[in-house]
């Protein structure tokens, strides 16, 4: 009989314990709303002689975010491409850097589809005021014709970081 008392208390406990950890987990969660313009530095890709149009490819993009706190950040991605006539996935790593030299690292996947991107991402790494951060990002890009000369086409968006930070 006391032992079945005992499990209920430890059981009680335990689903308190879980609930008020999980709201605390939850209500520290931030998040930062941005915009951003992105232009193309490099571009390479091979031709796949599956279909026409089909290349795979090797991308460098800069870009400058904008976030609501009026904070502003500069940006380089890698990605790579499997495109059909310019649609298609993608998969990419984003640094972030952040004037005071702090960084937010972002693992993607998505696809690209003519004018329009959407994707999710994952942040794997941060260093500075964001070490230890947890969390993902959405975003959405619009990308602009090619202009003679230009590795690739310019593009803009919004996004949104949600994250949280150990306690220190």
């Amino acid at each position: 009989m006391a032992t079945k008392k005992s499990m209920l208390v430890l059981f009680g406990i335990l689903v308190i314990s879980a609930w008020v950890l999980g709201f605390t987990i939850q209500a520290g969660a931030e998040t930062m709303n941005y915009k951003f313009y992105t232009w193309a530095t490099k571009y390479e890709s091979v031709p796949v002689a599956d279909v026409e149009g089909h290349t795979v490819g090797l991308t460098t993009r800069g870009a400058f975010y904008v976030f609501e706190n009026g904070e502003i950040a500069t940006m380089d991605q890698v990605a790579t491409v499997d495109f059909i006539k310019g649609s298609g996935p993608f998969m990419q790593y984003v640094t972030i850097k952040f004037q005071d030299g702090s960084t937010i690292i972002i693992k993607s996947q998505g696809t690209i589809g003519g004018a329009a991107g959407a994707w999710t991402s994952e942040i794997i790494k941060g260093t500075g005021r964001f070490e230890g951060i947890k969390g993902t990002q959405a975003a959405k890009a619009k990308y602009l014709p090619v202009e003679k000369g230009e590795a690739g086409p310019k593009g803009y968006g919004e996004g949104s970081i949600t994250y949280t930070l150990p306690s220190k």
